[in-house]
């Protein structure tokens, strides 16, 4: 999903068992989430359970901007499948895609993290292409079910935002839309939308 610094899986696991580890009363917070543009995400409750309804399988269609903040309009799509599986009793989740198109083959594995200090997930990506992983996005759901996260990333040789947003779902289907921002969060450009159905 863009290029994304990198870390090893052996750190990420590290430092997942150390963030799910019970914290001392003084750190049982509740953290926003801190928006590039200043604003923040006020989380007012226990999100534990906000990744329940992914739990499964789905169809999956892809597009994906080839050239993402260039002013390129390219885009490419690919259909497949992701199965979604509960791990640690809801305290994280692994979310396989599978997909392909005439651009190739996608395989990647998205690894959901709540952190129940920040009342927060931490969302990572790893990728079979290359086997590294992402540096997590942070952020929650709201009571509407729509979710936001955030990181700070380099495209290039360019500082960029990235977010992501999670839609409520609708008629058993929802959405993932990915963006960047190379203005400090001024604007946003789309260029990944996953767009799942749920597999009767």
């Amino acid at each position: 999903m863009g290029k994304i610094a990198r870390l090893s899986i052996r750190t990420l696991i590290a430092s997942a068992i150390v963030a799910l580890q019970p914290a001392p009363a003084i750190a049982q917070s509740t953290a926003p989430t801190a928006r590039p543009d200043g604003r923040v995400m006020p989380v007012l409750r226990d999100g534990s359970r906000d990744f329940d309804f992914e739990f499964g399988s789905w169809t999956a269609h892809i597009a994906r901007r080839t050239k993402p903040l260039t002013g390129s309009t390219e885009w490419v799509e690919y259909d497949g499948s992701s199965v979604v599986r509960k791990v640690w009793g809801g305290k994280a989740n692994l979310g396989e895609l599978n997909v392909s198109g005439p651009a190739g083959q996608i395989e990647g594995l998205s690894l959901r993290l709540y952190d129940p200090a920040s009342h927060q997930w931490k969302v990572s990506w790893a990728s079979s292409r290359d086997g590294g992983i992402t540096r997590a996005m942070i952020g929650g759901f709201d009571a509407s079910g729509r979710g936001e996260f955030y990181n700070e990333d380099t495209l290039g040789d360019r500082q960029i935002f990235v977010r992501f947003i999670f839609t409520p779902v609708v008629d058993k289907a929802f959405r993932i839309e990915q963006s960047f921002s190379g203005d400090a969060g001024k604007t946003w450009e789309v260029n990944w939308i996953s767009d799942f159905k749920r597999v009767p």
